[in-house]
């Protein structure tokens, strides 16, 4: 069944259910990319593993973290090309997560590639390498940095009461892009990890919402057990 929701789910957030739409999430996106890629290309969906430490009273609580994310890489000499990253909340949250994922931006950077770097995250601190002064209200983004300009950033967002956006993933500098849809992605991972069934939607998500949202959001659960 899909998500109450018209883009990002925020129940998902949570620290149980976090881990597996990931997994989800990076591979449905992998499966959606694969036909657009041309024969010179690989890609393969890899993974990063980390631990973090939390005090509890007498005892330190230690988690690993798993996270997937996307590598495409030039079949001919395995140089790097593209790499698509997934934000999670550990990411935002956690000393450790966050040097994690910005240790795998800067290898990726120092290997001249693209960088595809997608947040559905609302809690924590953002890992945006710029300023959000001037620029439109969001609450997930997908922010894309070519290669051959570094300096530069492409911006697909949206907001909660919104489809999640469609994006240009940039392949190497004399081929074209490939386009993904994100929600058509996120659709199919909460779909394949049945992902309804798991969520206790009486409940508030984890994350603080604005009073706007957190109103909407009552509505349209209520909106939705009505026509269930």
């Amino acid at each position: 069944m899909p998500s109450p929701f018209p883009g990002m789910d925020p129940y998902l957030e949570d620290e149980k259910l976090w881990p597996p739409f990931q997994h989800q999430l990076v591979n449905c996106l992998y499966q959606i990319l694969l036909p657009g890629l041309v024969d010179r290309y690989r890609a393969r969906v890899c993974q990063r593993v980390y631990a973090t430490e939390q005090a509890l009273f007498t005892s330190v609580v230690r988690e690993e973290h798993h996270e997937e994310y996307v590598e495409i890489r030039q079949r001919t000499d395995g140089r790097l090309i593209t790499l698509l990253d997934v934000v999670s909340p550990a990411n935002r949250t956690t000393a450790e997560g966050r040097k994690a994922y910005l240790d795998k931006r800067r290898e990726g950077r120092s290997s001249g590639c693209n960088l595809v770097e997608i947040d559905l995250v609302l809690q924590g601190q953002p890992m945006l390498d710029y300023s959000r002064d001037g620029l439109p209200e969001w609450d997930y983004g997908v922010t894309v940095t070519r290669a051959s300009q570094p300096e530069r950033y492409e911006l697909y967002t949206a907001t909660l009461q919104k489809r999640l956006p469609r994006f240009r993933l940039p392949l190497a500098s004399d081929d074209r892009d490939t386009v993904l849809d994100l929600q058509a992605g996120f659709g199919r991972a909460f779909e394949q990890g049945n992902f309804l069934a798991k969520i206790n939607y009486k409940l508030d998500p984890v994350t603080s919402l604005s009073p706007e949202d957190k109103k909407w959001l009552g509505e349209r659960l209520k909106e939705q057990k009505q026509r269930a």
